[in-house]
């Protein structure tokens, strides 16, 4: 069943379909500030728990939230000029970028593919189109190594035509048809898009057919000709965090103005939707009113009312057919038993709408076991779990009045992902399989019988003779045991001199897994380095409750687990301060901040991307509102209490040490406002501390709108961290 699509900052990708498609992943202190669990391994100089408050009641940095004022983007010029003259001056540069951008245009990447009616669709970006082809093939053709592909759309061909630099965000195929699609394109990568109905046969826009203006917009059929239409309808039609408040059902060939009102929520919540889900027979429309992050109301449509599904506040409802599934958030107690956080119910639907609360259990969590992810075929759900961060995937049959579990097999160590191929035609599924060092490689299986076939496998793109995996654990400062995964040289020589990268994300529930990235690999580890990826609080590893301990109040706990492993990783010798860097996006890059800001004295260099920074004023900026439920409200003084103690923004200063770090963002970033990394720049600058910083001009919040922008990123990243980390080492 589709679900409302929630705009998380930036967050490290290790789900099948980013991997696949690219074959890589691509996706701030006192010399020790007091954390409020007291955390403290050195003497601060002066007193540790004072914060600038003149930022806080008079920012003089403001101005450089205006996005694309002249002057605003003059400084993002001059900054942009030092840091490429300095990083791109350095040897190791430009080979770095090459290796990457020939790997994110190699054509032996894995094409992603999904299927409407009897074509395999796939989009596609390489040397030759840079913006990307929406293309198609049939099974017979995939299963080749090298498919005929039918060109359904050109990216290149659009963007020309129209002077845009179009981004593709995807399409929403018709159904049972197939033949017509909307089609969402993006300006420079932003999350707003424009929205075109296409002919799927003719292979073209339709020239009379359903358009919207660039907005956020949530959109789907209800029919052919009639969609529900969530966008930007002018004045009071938005949410504080700028997404659709309302929703209207719009009929083809009237004006937008003319569309019915369906739904109204508030300003205060973060979005409304509403879908149609066709599955396995049945058709489901719903209306999806998003409270906050991770509450909402969800009703659904008889005839012609809307009727609201009774259900715990925070729980993620789906469909198999006639059954309904419930994902809890929380402990529910109904009908004399309590359900944990965690667990997935599932009932008869209409049973469930006249009023039974007879669930069965299809997946209960235990401390260390998570459901990581669902997909269908026609007659299985496919589970899998995470145990211990390693994926363990499950096919589940209702049969006979009884749900059947069976194990899917796959390797002891590793992540899987698993997904139908046309849930409403049979139990094939695609699965892919990989980790650190393991090409990731795409099967097709069928659900309840044995053995599956390899479609496809990634080339090594970076060589892994004489690297392992190796999974550790750690106690943070309150005593919970917090597990990471290393990937280093066999045999590693334990003197602390090694350059070592400590990746961390840590919010939204998350879950940081093992991926094969050949950035990560071939910049990093090929020269030597080691590679940590930290499964911190705040993240769903474990559950909800592993994210639940890291939210609003707790957030320090996120901060003391990171804290933690970067100290085991000197402890054991694997590192030490000077070799030891950080890495993190968005919500990773505000822990980044933080790490700058509490422990200046842990590490050696820090990248820190598309962040937040400024915690005092992130609910104003672009959607930062809709976030209130991981962090909290600033605007209320007792939440502002506690997320002082950790907003990066508010606890620099000029007499402090801090590590050199490289910011970089996105000036088309809509999701998380460049103007977080700008005005903490500026205050560093002004307090004489050695920062460089990067700003595309292009590219969303993913930072890079096509390979080429995200090769050069991505080495000046590599370089920058390699070059900090490295000095002196042997390794190099």
């Amino acid at each position: 069943m589709k679900k409302m699509q929630r705009a998380l900052p930036f967050q490290h990708n290790s789900g099948w379909k980013r991997m696949l498609v690219n074959g890589v992943y691509f996706s701030v202190s006192l010399t020790c500030i007091l954390s409020i669990n007291g955390c403290c391994t050195m003497e601060p100089k002066g007193d540790s728990t004072v914060m600038n408050t003149e930022i806080e009641t008079a920012d003089p940095y403001l101005w450089l939230e205006e996005v694309t004022d002249e002057s605003a983007l003059d400084w993002v010029r001059q900054r942009n000029a030092k840091t490429e003259k300095e990083l791109e001056a350095d040897p190791a540069f430009e080979a770095i970028r090459k290796k990457i951008l020939t790997i994110l245009n190699s054509t032996e990447r894995i094409p992603g593919i999904r299927k409407y009616g009897s074509f395999f669709y796939n989009f596609w970006r390489d040397e030759q189109h840079p913006c990307g082809l929406w293309r198609r093939t049939t099974l017979e053709e995939y299963r080749k190594d090298a498919p005929d592909w039918e060109i359904v759309l050109d990216l290149d061909q659009l963007a020309a035509d129209e002077n845009e630099n179009w981004v593709w965000k995807g399409a929403n195929v018709l159904y049972p048809d197939y033949d017509r699609c909307l089609v969402e394109l993006s300006r420079g990568g932003a999350d707003a898009t424009v929205i075109r109905e296409f002919d799927l046969k003719q292979k073209q826009f339709v020239a009379d057919g359903f358009q919207l203006s660039e907005a956020k917009s949530n959109v789907d059929w209800r029919n052919r000709d009639v969609l529900y239409v969530g966008t930007d309808f002018g004045e009071g039609s938005l949410t504080d965090s700028g997404y659709p408040r309302v929703v209207k059902e719009w009929k083809r060939g009237t004006p937008l103005s003319e569309a019915r009102l369906v739904f109204e929520g508030e300003a205060e919540d973060v979005s409304t939707s509403a879908w149609v889900a066709h599955d396995h027979g049945q058709v489901y429309e719903f209306i999806h009113r998003s409270i906050t992050f991770f509450t909402n109301e969800l009703f659904v449509r008889r005839g012609d009312e809307w009727v609201r599904l009774e259900k715990p506040a925070d729980a993620e409802v789906s469909t198999f057919g006639e059954h309904l599934l419930l994902r809890l958030r929380s402990d529910w107690a109904i009908t004399g038993r309590t359900y944990p956080s965690g667990a997935l119910l599932a009932i008869d639907f209409e049973d469930y709408l006249s009023g039974s609360r007879e669930l069965t259990v299809l997946f209960e969590p235990t401390e260390r076991k998570s459901l990581s992810d669902i997909g269908q075929t026609k007659n299985y759900l496919l589970l899998t779990e995470l145990d211990n961060v390693r994926s363990r995937p499950y096919a589940v049959q209702f049969m006979e009045g009884a749900w059947i579990r069976t194990p899917i097999e796959v390797p002891a160590f590793g992540s899987v992902w698993v997904r139908g191929v046309d849930p409403d035609e049979s139990d094939d599924y695609f699965m892919t399989i990989t980790d650190f060092l393991t090409p990731t490689s795409l099967f097709l299986g069928t659900a309840g019988q044995t053995g599956r076939e390899l479609l496809k496998s990634l080339p090594a793109f970076f060589d892994t003779d004489g690297l392992e995996i190796q999974q550790f654990e750690t106690v943070s400062n309150d005593g919970t045991r917090v597990p990471y995964f290393q990937v280093s040289r066999k045999g590693l020589k334990l003197d602390g001199g090694n350059p070592t990268l400590l990746y961390g994300y840590g919010g939204f529930e998350v879950s940081l897994q093992p991926y094969y990235s050949a950035s990560v690999g071939s910049a990093w580890l090929e020269r030597g380095g080691v590679y940590v990826l930290a499964n911190i609080r705040g993240g769903g590893e474990f559950g909800p409750d592993w994210h639940n301990a890291a939210r609003k109040e707790n957030r320090q706990r996120a901060y003391d687990d990171f804290i933690a492993i970067a100290e085991d990783l000197i402890a054991r010798k694997v590192t030490s301060p000077a070799h030891l860097g950080i890495r993190g996006g968005s919500n990773g890059g505000l822990l980044m901040g933080v790490m700058l800001t509490q422990r200046p004295d842990l590490f050696g260099a820090i990248s820190c991307h598309v962040p937040l920074l400024d915690m005092l004023r992130y609910n104003k900026l672009l959607a930062g509102a809709s976030w209130m439920d991981e962090y909290g409200d600033p605007d209320k003084p007792e939440e502002w209490a506690y997320i002082r103690n950790y907003s990066p923004y508010h606890h620099v200063f000029a007499d402090r040490d801090y590590p050199r770090t490289l910011f970089m963002t996105s000036t088309r970033d809509d999701r998380v406002h460049p103007g977080h990394a700008r005005k903490m720049v500026a205050r560093m600058e002004e307090q004489g501390h050695d920062v460089l910083y990067y700003e595309n001009i292009e590219g969303g919040h993913g930072g890079a709108a096509n390979n080429e922008q995200s090769a050069r990123m991505e080495a000046l990243a590599y370089t920058f961290l390699w070059k900090q980390l490295s000095a002196g080492n042997d390794a190099q």
